[in-house]
């Protein structure tokens, strides 16, 4: 396949829900419903969000990034909340996507950058994710999972194979913690942690402050063990840890959704809280942004 000019035509702010320009999907009323169900187990058919184009964030150097629909947690603070439900995202041809990331490839070698795989949940759809990233890695480009760990299982030993990196949000530190901010268990995410260093994928740990909700120092303290453990079983394994503070750009979504937003009045940490915390991070050697 080759690469068409590299036109920055993605939006150009961060805002999952700019759509799906540039890449076609597929008419429901041509295709039935088992053709769709089995497309999509084939990993062919995707549900998919949105996609950007952005630059430091989601990875290294300049990213195409790909919002699929469907998760399974239920974030108090989740950003993109119109993109938990698989039924509300378009049904994406993986090939038509792969087609938009080869648009880029002179960008991503210029920049370091590639593709990233978001949500969502990109686990919800493993067959397609699976897909996506051996076509992205036929292509040449580097490529990135975000991705909470809660359904690290999904992940095949060849997804793993075919991915750069994954950036793995560690959502608080403490088993009723994580359950008050995700309504799920922490152990799953843990787990697949430990597994990415055991098959050598590079990890950038994200960790949400919250004030009132994820502040605990305690908290704070188990997340960062949790990231040094990490690192333990292969040191080299957790590149960064990014400590990322809240803020309350998702509550015009939450209400255009009809959701309660049980943070609607919950403030942004101040920088110096921030700092604290990531030198907290830093005490356990690991290199905190």
């Amino acid at each position: 396949m080759t690469a068409g000019p590299a036109l920055l035509d993605a939006p150009s702010r961060r805002r999952a829900g700019a759509g799906l320009r540039g890449i076609e999907t597929v008419d429901t009323e041509e295709v039935g419903r088992s053709d769709r169900l089995a497309l999509m187990r084939s990993g062919e058919l995707g549900s998919v969000h949105s996609w950007e184009l952005v630059t430091a964030v989601d990875g290294p150097g300049t990213r195409l990034t790909v919002f699929l629909s469907g998760c399974p947690l239920r974030c108090l603070y989740c950003h993109n909340p119109d993109t938990l439900a698989m039924k509300d995202g378009e049904p994406v041809l993986a090939e038509d996507l792969l087609a938009r990331v080869a648009r880029y490839r002179g960008i991503f070698s210029a920049t370091g950058g590639g593709l990233t795989l978001s949500g969502g949940e990109v686990l919800m759809q493993p067959a397609f994710a699976a897909r996506v990233l051996r076509g992205a890695k036929e292509l040449g480009v580097h490529t990135t999972l975000d991705t909470s760990g809660f359904l690290g299982a999904n992940a095949t030993d060849a997804i793993l194979d075919d991915t750069d990196l994954v950036l793995l949000d560690i959502k608080a530190g403490d088993e009723e913690t994580y359950r008050r901010v995700t309504g799920r268990s922490l152990a799953p995410t843990l787990r697949f942690g430990r597994r990415l260093a055991e098959r050598g994928v590079k990890v950038w740990v994200r960790f949400v402050l919250v004030p009132g909700l994820t502040d605990d120092p305690e908290n704070v303290a188990a997340v960062a063990r949790h990231a040094a453990e990490i690192e333990t079983v292969r040191p080299g394994t957790v590149e960064r840890v990014e400590v990322l503070p809240f803020h309350q750009m998702a509550r015009d979504k939450w209400a255009e959704l009809g959701r309660t937003y049980e943070l609607d009045g919950t403030e942004p940490p101040t920088p110096e809280a921030t700092e604290d915390v990531r030198d907290v991070f830093r005490a356990h050697g690991l290199t905190t942004y």
